[in-house]
C-alpha cells in the first residue's frame, strides 16, 4: 500500500494522461484536472477482478441482493442511513444520472438551481438538455464558502424553481455542509416544493466535520434523488458504475423509463465486481489513502504560505481537489491559464469553468504521490513567483 509510488499511466487510455492533444493541451504538461487518482485500486478489489477475469465469460450482468447488501452496509456503517432496495437505480455515471433528473423533473425553458462555482457538468447537464440555469451564488467570507439563503429564496420565487442541483460535499470549494446548513436547504425546498437532486459522489472524503446523506431527511424522501458511486473513494471511475437512490416510485420509475429510452441498460460486469468488493473489504486500504491524502493537503497549505503567499489555498472541509485563489496576483484568467500551462507546465482546471464566481481561481488534482505533488508546486512557484 504504498501511495509515494509513481506508476506511469501513459499509454493506457487515460483520459488525464493520452489525450492532451484532444483537448488542445501542450504534449509536455503534467495533468492535475479530472478527477482521478494516481493509485492503484485496493488490492482486494484488483484480486476479486482477476477472479473474474480468470472466469473467462463476460456475458450480460446484473446486480443481485449480495450487491445491494455490500451498499447497503457501507452506508448503514458510514453514513447511518437505511437504504431500501428498491430505491436502487444503476447508472454508468453520476453525471448520467444528473441529465437523467433534469429530463423527468423539468421542462425545455425551465429554470434549475446550483450554487455557482461548481462542478461544470451541473451547467451542462442542464443547458444541453434546453433549460436555464440560475445560480444562487456561494459567498466567501474569511477563506470559508457559505450558501446566502436569503439569495437562495428569493430566485427560487422569481424563477418558478422547481429543481436544485446539490454538490454535497462541494465541488471544487471543499465545503462539507453541515446539518444546520441542509436543515436550512429543505426547509426552503419544502416550503417551495423544490426537487434535490443531490451528488454525494465525494462523501468518503471528509477532513472536517461528518458528511450527512441527504437520505436521512425521512420526511423529505419522496422530493430528492441521491447520487453516489464507489468510483471517486476506490479510483474505479473507468468502470462506469454508480448508485443512484430514488425513494418516490413514482420518480422512480419515470428515471428508469428515461434510462431505457437512451438504450442503456445492464451494468459493467467488472463495475459489480469492484463496487461489491471495495465495499466490502476496501475499508482499511480507504482509511490509510485518507491519512496520505490529508498530508498532501497540509503540505500544499504549507508551501503556499511559505513560498508562495500571495496564491491562497481555500482549505478544504472535504474532497481531494484543491481550490487555489490566485486573485491577488492582479492576472487575468486567461493570463493564468497561460503561465500554468506554458511556464508552469502543468494542466490544472481554470476556475472560469465553475462558473463566473470561479474566476481567479484554479482547481487541483492532489490525488498523486508526494514527491511529484512538491514537484509541481514548486512548478507553480517558479511560473508565479515573478508577479510577487
Amino acid at each position: 500500500m504504498s501511495f509515494n509510488k509513481e506508476i506511469n499511466r501513459y499509454g493506457t487510455n487515460s483520459l488525464k494522461y493520452d489525450f492532451k492533444k484532444n483537448k488542445n493541451k501542450p504534449d509536455d504538461v503534467f495533468p492535475m484536472w479530472v478527477a482521478d487518482m494516481d493509485f492503484k485500486a485496493p488490492k482486494s478489489v484488483i484480486k476479486e477482478m482477476n477472479k473474474r477475469i480468470k472466469h473467462g465469460i463476460f456475458g450480460y450482468s446484473q446486480t443481485d441482493l449480495e450487491y445491494f447488501e455490500s451498499v447497503y452496509n457501507w452506508y448503514k456503517k458510514n453514513f447511518k442511513v437505511t437504504l431500501k432496495e428498491e430505491w436502487l437505480i444503476k447508472t454508468p455515471g453520476v453525471v448520467f444520472a444528473l441529465a437523467t433528473a433534469v429530463k423527468i423533473l423539468t421542462k425545455e425553458k425551465d429554470y434549475v438551481l446550483i450554487n455557482n462555482p461548481v462542478y461544470y457538468p451541473f451547467t451542462e447537464v442542464v443547458v444541453d438538455n434546453n433549460r436555464k440555469i440560475v445560480s444562487s451564488d456561494l459567498v466567501l467570507e474569511e477563506g470559508k464558502y457559505h450558501i446566502d439563503f436569503d439569495d437562495m429564496e428569493r430566485k427560487i420565487k422569481k424563477y418558478k424553481i422547481k429543481l436544485y442541483l446539490l454538490c454535497s460535499p462541494h465541488n471544487p470549494v471543499g465545503r462539507v455542509w453541515q446539518k444546520e446548513e441542509l436543515d436550512k436547504i429543505i426547509e426552503i425546498c419544502r416550503r417551495n416544493s423544490v426537487f434535490i437532486v443531490s451528488d454525494e459522489i465525494h462523501s468518503d472524503f471528509v477532513w472536517k466535520g461528518k458528511h450527512r446523506c441527504l437520505l436521512r431527511y425521512k420526511g423529505y424522501l419522496d422530493n430528492m434523488i441521491v447520487c453516489t458511486s464507489p468510483s471517486k473513494t476506490f479510483n474505479l471511475a473507468g468502470l462506469q458504475t454508480s448508485n443512484i437512490f430514488i425513494p418516490n416510485k413514482n420518480v422512480r420509475d419515470d428515471f428508469q423509463n428515461e434510462i431505457w429510452k437512451t438504450g442503456y441498460s445492464l451494468v459493467n460486469i467488472m463495475g459489480i465486481v469492484a463496487c461489491k468488493a471495495a465495499y466490502d473489504k476496501g475499508s482499511y486500504w480507504l482509511e490509510n489513502l485518507k491519512k496520505y491524502l490529508k498530508d498532501n493537503i497540509d503540505f500544499v497549505d504549507n508551501f503556499l504560505k511559505e513560498r508562495l503567499p500571495k496564491v491562497k489555498l481555500i482549505y478544504p472541509e472535504g474532497t481531494y481537489l484543491l481550490w487555489l485563489d490566485f486573485r491577488e496576483l492582479k492576472l487575468s484568467d486567461d493570463e493564468i491559464n497561460k503561465i500554468m500551462l506554458n511556464d508552469a507546465k502543468l494542466w490544472l482546471d481554470g476556475g472560469a469553468m465553475f462558473g463566473k464566481t470561479g474566476k481567479g481561481f484554479q482547481r487541483l488534482n492532489i490525488a498523486l504521490p508526494r514527491k511529484k505533488l512538491k514537484w509541481a508546486l514548486e512548478q507553480i512557484e517558479r511560473a508565479f513567483k515573478y508577479d510577487e
